[in-house]
């Protein structure tokens, strides 16, 4: 699933926050990739590693039980996001 970050919103602390803490309430294996770097979307580094600027366009990918709920949730979440 692609979805690309609000105009004004980069992954630094607090929106990495609110994407790790959801992508934490799912059992199933969630990455996030950005250019072709993907990592555990359940890890607060390792998603401020991307560093995902404003606009960028975010591939969610998710294994497991629940991988549709989470990749809806994280979608919803994304979309969400603010400062």
């Amino acid at each position: 699933m692609q979805i690309a970050l609000p105009a004004k919103i980069a992954l630094h602390a607090r929106p990495a926050g609110q994407f790790v803490k959801t992508a934490s309430q799912f059992q199933a294996q969630v990455r996030i990739s950005v250019d072709g770097k993907a990592v555990d979307a359940k890890s607060i580094l390792a998603v401020l590693a991307l560093g995902a600027q404003g606009g960028t366009v975010l591939t969610l990918s998710a294994e497991g039980d629940d991988a549709q709920a989470a990749l809806t949730a994280l979608a919803a979440c994304v979309s969400g996001l603010v400062e």
